[in-house]
């Protein structure tokens, strides 16, 4: 992962305008109605999507596939794409003939919205009724799928349903904390204790990178820690404007300036990249790491030599997170109600089980169905987050090109080359200017 949330959620400034040129035929363009028969004897159901065959939800994908198939009598036409194919072309193959009936995309306003906005996916209110899917999500998890009438997510209209989730926690060296004599903390109080015992016994507990998005991940979960919903709304969903100057973005850089005063994070940090971090924590060189659950598969398969654990942020309701992407169904699909019913099958419980026994995070598994116990700890977490309605999004969401300011003015800041209150007026600047057209 070389970005704050997995897969950023904007487009480039190329393909945004490509499909701003599109915008009015894709408007005008009726499509098909989606009127059919599930009953698809001799129908062919076009999908898309960029997860790999051996990947979680490729496993689940393909099973449902196979259960779609025999339950329908349709064939399924599954065209493999990458993430960057998917990106780059949808805006312009959705406005034509040839246009999948269902397909992956990523979440969020320049992404999903951006392709709601314009009217190149459909309003499936009417199939998450009938379907009953709202009622298998938690309200956090239908943020991104919903949008208003300019894209922003956290709208009334349904544009995609999500299958499974992410999110950021805190990964554990369980071995190093026994031999240290510690225990995994359950406040930010007992955290901190902690960070200095291995401070005091010359290690650097936090293993973190400032030249990509980690260190903007802890910069945000110490805002969340100080922030409650509202203040998520203010900053991701545009409800009223974000004090840049207060309590919670305040408290995240100077938090995150004395956790290098203090030694918690090396000084070097502004230089170490993403996949530098995740190998100190995997080869037990730093005995804490807080990241997001894409690396729990990495970590079971690589970081053997000690037992090891990942829990919620400690003394925060909120955490980083978020669904995964989205199945949309374009407005020129020739088959939506056969869409509908795909989607629906990704949605079982057996399907589900699929995703959450090989390292992925379902929504809307049965627990008695995860049989791996490294999958039922990370499930039961990110429940107890969704039990909360915690998952508050990344930091870089709000605006298209903000992840790059982030990371530059964090470095800024850990550096010592500015103080707090610069980062922070530096940032609201660019998330200012970033915003303008959505609120």
């Amino acid at each position: 992962m070389a970005r704050i949330t997995g897969r950023t959620r904007a487009l480039t400034a190329a393909v945004i305008l490509t499909a701003a040129a599109l915008s009015i035929s894709a408007c005008s363009s009726s499509g098909d109605t989606g009127t059919g028969s599930t009953d698809g004897a001799g129908q062919t159901l076009k999908l898309w999507h960029y997860e790999g065959a051996d990947s979680a939800m490729g496993k689940a994908w393909a099973e449902a596939i196979d259960v779609f198939e025999k339950e329908t009598g349709a064939k399924v036409e599954f065209e493999e794409k990458s993430f960057e194919q998917i990106q780059k072309t949808a805006s312009q193959v959705l406005d034509t003939d040839a246009a999948p009936d269902v397909m992956e995309f990523n979440k969020g306003n320049a992404t999903a919205g951006f392709l709601a906005s314009t009217g190149l996916i459909s309003d499936i209110s009417d199939a998450v009724a009938k379907y009953g899917w709202a009622d298998k999500l938690a309200p956090s998890l239908q943020t991104t799928a919903k949008y208003t009438d300019k894209g922003v997510m956290g709208g009334d209209t349904w544009y995609g349903v999500p299958n499974y989730g992410e999110f950021v926690g805190v990964y554990y060296n369980k071995d190093a904390f026994a031999a240290a004599g510690l225990e995994i903390p359950t406040t930010y109080d007992e955290f901190v204790k902690v960070l200095d015992a291995f401070v005091a016994k010359g290690v650097t507990p936090l293993a973190e990178a400032g030249a990509e998005y980690p260190l903007g991940q802890l910069w945000y979960q110490l805002a969340l820690s100080h922030g409650d919903r509202d203040w998520v709304n203010d900053y991701q969903l545009y409800k009223n404007p974000v004090d840049w100057q207060g309590a919670e973005t305040t408290y995240a850089s100077d938090t995150l300036k004395d956790y290098v005063a203090k030694g918690y994070i090396a000084k070097d940090v502004s230089s170490i990249k993403a996949e530098d971090a995740g190998v100190s924590f995997i080869n037990g060189t730093s005995p804490i790491f807080v990241s997001g659950s894409w690396w729990y598969g990495r970590f079971t398969e690589q970081a053997t030599g000690f037992d090891w654990t990942m829990q919620a942020f400690p003394g925060s309701k909120l955490s980083l997170g978020s669904s995964g992407n989205l199945w949309v169904v374009p407005e020129n699909a020739k088959n939506k109600d056969l869409a509908y019913t795909f989607i629906d099958i990704t949605m079982r419980p057996e399907i589900q089980a699929i995703i959450g026994n090989n390292g992925g995070l379902p929504v809307a598994a049965d627990p008695k169905d995860i049989t791996d116990p490294k999958s039922q700890e990370l499930i039961s977490v990110f429940n107890g987050v969704l039990d909360q309605d915690g998952l508050s999004f990344y930091p870089d969401w709000p605006a298209p090109g903000f992840y790059d300011v982030i990371v530059q003015q964090l470095q800024g800041l850990v550096t010592g080359t500015q103080d707090a209150a610069t980062t922070n007026a530096n940032l609201g600047k660019a998330y200012d200017e970033g915003t303008a057209d959505y609120r």
